[in-house]
């Protein structure tokens, strides 16, 4: 059954670059492709295989499912069908081009979550980065979204340069590439691996400092933004600090260091969540905050409630975004202030967009309520439990905003138009994801759930279940009670709704410097080296012009004495040939005659 963990993979790749070059029926292939895919997760999460190759020469590599995997890849397939069934009934252009990034998005994913080995993580993690920058950027004549792609490209690469260091100094420390092995190493080489596994992750899921990509991924497709926030991507940074949670605790400083900056990621960006009047930012910082919950969980070693809220949060976000782009297909917008009346006159993407914003809030009994409290009951030291906590209420509060926004009485509108059978059909199957996913945070439920990850943690108490409830629907209220008395709305400043001025930051600090090098590298190039280079072949021309005076008057004159001789011999040769017979004649008589005395002569 080992080839069932090739397979898993390789359909979605194959199937979607041979629908980058047919672009024949491309949605109805993708959903046919997606759903098996999903058949095939479910099987290989059952089956548990194992496929080991040796990749380089005393170096292996592989595919395996284990418990956490078998969860990822269920969870990928599942959201990513779910997306592209929605997609299916908004994307009418260059269907072929979309639906075949779609799927090599996912099968990367895939590739991700199964790998065992850096390399394999490593050629995956490269081509998720890639099939982003092309779907951000898929309306390509827009240059203002090929230049948010380019943005965020840039970004995540940069991060992503810590997955090498990992992979080079894990060969130096141990000479494996092995994910289980990187624990066996001594420091200063298991410090390193850790630091780059560290900026790739944090790169990879929008942690600080490099958040402000994930504002710029909003140029994107609405089934973009579904995919990247919930259950790729994004989320492939999670899940690597998840996997790799033991060595950043081998390390000590890195699991506190993760810890800290996701706890700080969920406030920071909750507070930008809350100060946004776009509803596709106000998702997006949303997702960063949520991550960061996921981030915290790697850091305090509570793996099983990480992955719990990875997979809540998934099905969460996939629903509001499709949710949000359903209104922005049919609206035309993505204001808040423009969205009011948005839930009554769609009621079907209403009621659904409603449950995953309550979820998303942590109210009861609804998924992230659970999973969230999951994560805190592993974290021990107080000042991270307050920050977290406060992250939470901060979430009821930019989650209510949302749902509020759209809730509202608004002007009556006559423009607008329907939303399709194919953007409604996933929600409904979503929003009971997003409503129910939370019972395997549940005390009961929990021992199993951390078995079948093989990650054992506290599972959240009743106690606290309470007060967290009770916190989140507090902040409901507060919000709603403001909300209802302004109707202007929030406004969070400019600093907020900048994002923290992030992208400002990076670009005074990292960008700028780096060009002023780079131009003067250019100029030390063009005039130095490029100097020396040119002035090697002037040399040498000079010194052949000196070579050549002395010899070649010598040379020359020979040839031309031997051309003038030829010259002359050839002007005597044609004094004779006059054209008169006669002459002709006394000539033959006269070298008849010299032969003749010739031969008399020799006798």
């Amino acid at each position: 059954m080992s080839f069932l963990v090739v397979l898993l993979p390789a359909l979605p790749i194959v199937c979607g670059g041979a629908l980058i070059l047919v672009r024949r029926a491309a949605p109805a292939i993708a959903l046919l492709v997606a759903l098996v895919t999903v058949l095939v997760a479910i099987l290989v999460a059952i089956e548990r295989p194992v496929m080991t190759v040796e990749l380089f020469a005393g170096f292996e590599a592989g595919l395996a499912v284990d418990g956490l995997s078998a969860v990822m890849v269920v969870t990928v397939s599942v959201i990513a069908l779910a997306v592209l069934v929605f997609a299916a009934g908004e994307i009418r252009e260059s269907t072929g081009r979309f639906f075949g990034l779609m799927l090599i998005f996912m099968g990367a994913m895939l590739v991700t979550v199964t790998a065992t080995d850096l390399v394999l993580l490593l050629m995956a993690w490269e081509v998720m980065g890639a099939m982003s920058y092309a779907l951000i950027g898929f309306w390509w004549r827009d240059r203002d979204r090929v230049r948010s792609g380019t943005i965020a490209f840039v970004t995540t690469r940069a991060g992503d340069m810590g997955l090498y260091l990992a992979a080079g100094c894990a060969i130096a420390g141990s000479h494996a590439l092995n994910l289980a092995s990187l624990t066996a190493m001594r420091s200063p080489w298991l410090d390193l691996v850790a630091a780059g596994l560290v900026a790739a992750a944090l790169g990879k899921s929008a942690q600080l400092p490099f958040s402000f990509w994930l504002s710029r991924a909003m140029a994107g497709p609405s089934p973009v933004s579904a995919l990247l926030h919930s259950a790729t991507m994004v989320a492939a940074g999670a899940y690597l600090l998840l996997r790799t949670a033991s060595v950043l605790a081998a390390t000590g400083w890195a699991a506190t260091l993760v810890a800290w900056a996701g706890a700080l990621t969920a406030l920071l960006l909750g507070a930008v969540a809350f100060a946004q009047r776009d509803l596709k930012q106000l998702l997006a910082a949303s997702t960063c905050a949520q991550i960061g919950f996921m981030v915290l969980a790697a850091g305090v070693s509570a793996v099983a409630g990480g992955t719990a809220h990875l997979v809540a949060h998934a099905a969460v976000k996939s629903l509001l975004f499709l949710g949000a782009g359903a209104w922005l297909t049919a609206l035309g917008t993505k204001q808040l202030p423009e969205l009011q009346g948005a839930a009554r006159r769609y009621p079907l993407v209403g009621i659904t967009f409603g449950v995953g914003a309550l979820a998303l809030a942590g109210l009861p009994p609804l998924s992230l309520w659970v999973t969230k409290d999951a994560v805190l009951a592993a974290v021990n030291d107080p000042a991270l439990h307050a920050v977290a906590l406060a992250a939470g209420v901060l979430a009821a509060a930019y989650a209510a905003k949302a749902v509020i926004a759209v809730w509202l009485p608004g002007p009556e509108r006559r423009d607008g138009a329907q939303i399709g059978l194919l953007e409604r059909l996933p929600l409904p199957p979503l929003a009971l994801l997003a409503a129910v996913l939370g019972i395997i945070g549940l005390p009961v439920l929990f021992n199993g759930w951390a078995r079948l990850l093989d990650a054992p943690g506290p599972a959240p108490e009743t106690g606290v279940l309470t007060v967290s409830g009770l916190l989140a629907l507090a902040a409901v209220m507060l919000v709603s009670w403001v909300r209802l008395r302004r109707p202007a709305g929030f406004d969070g400043g400019a600093f907020l709704a900048d994002w923290l001025r992030l992208e400002r930051l990076a670009v005074a600090v990292v960008w700028q410097p780096l060009m002023a090098v780079a131009k003067a590298l250019a100029r030390f190039d063009d005039r130095v080296i490029d100097g020396a280079v040119r002035a090697v072949p002037r040399a040498g021309m000079a010194v052949a012009r000196l070579a050549r005076s002395p010899f070649e008057a010598g040379v020359d004159g020979v040839v031309r004495a031997m051309a003038a001789a030829v010259g002359r011999l050839g002007g005597l040769a044609r004094k004779p040939q006059t054209g008169q017979v006669h002459t002709y004649l006394a000539q033959a008589t006269v070298a008849v005659a010299l032969l003749a005395i010739m031969i008399v002569l020799v006798r």
